[in-house]
């Protein structure tokens, strides 16, 4: 079992590398790693990411761990705060610091929120098809993401996984900071954020065409 499970990781290891290449129109990762850097001690957390008509589609398969239980609320709704539950979380960054992060919940509930900058969330809870189901110890999840709720021309990626309560809480990366150098996880460090050929997923948003109703007017 033990041969296995190193195999399964080693597997999610080679899936990842310092740039995203979407081949035949989809990007499959894993997530091996915790925030800083330590291997994680079971399954890793697979991520697809696939072309789609006017989007994206977020693929989802990862252990259910059940800890947080259910947040509450409505599946496929919108769920504030849904970062202090079990959720697993896809970063989109262009050159000018301008990201767009999901967050899916093995429950059902989601959340998206557009950032023009560090931190600086200016929407919040857009509507989003996702839907999802647990069996066993196994969740997985479908969302697609409208092409306009990217910022333009997308070059970066990261994506993170959390569970756990208390002294438990565990937080992961698919690129984590380098070992010691923070002493607490914050998933908007952006400058560990690493190439991802967007331009392949979703060809809009390379587009000299495009335009977004979401990213057309941001506040100052």
């Amino acid at each position: 079992m033990k041969s296995i499970f190193s195999s399964l990781l080693v597997l999610g290891v080679l899936w990842t590398s310092h740039f995203i290449s979407a081949k035949n129109t989809t990007a499959p990762v894993a997530i091996t790693k915790t925030w800083n850097g330590t291997s994680v001690k079971h399954l890793p957390v697979r991520i697809v990411l696939e072309k789609a008509t006017g989007g994206l589609n977020i693929r989802v398969n990862a252990p259910f761990f059940n800890d947080p239980g259910n947040p509450g609320g409505q599946p496929g709704q919108p769920f504030d705060g849904l970062w202090d539950y079990e959720v697993v979380e896809a970063f989109f960054l262009n050159d000018q610091n301008q990201y767009t992060e999901i967050e899916l919940c093995p429950h059902g509930q989601h959340l998206v929120l557009l950032l023009k900058g560090y931190r600086d969330m200016f929407k919040s809870q857009l509507p989003l098809q996702f839907s999802s189901s647990i069996k066993n110890n196994t969740w997985t999840g479908i969302a697609f993401v409208p092409a306009s709720y990217f910022p333009p021309k997308v070059t970066k990626f990261n994506a993170y996984a959390i569970h756990g309560s208390g002294p438990g809480r565990t937080y992961e990366a698919l690129y984590p900071t380098p070992p010691g150098t923070y002493t607490d996880p914050d998933f908007h460090r952006l400058e560990y954020f690493r190439a991802i050929d967007f331009q392949r997923l979703v060809p809009e948003n390379w587009a000299s065409t495009y335009q977004s109703e979401e990213w057309e007017q941001i506040p100052p």
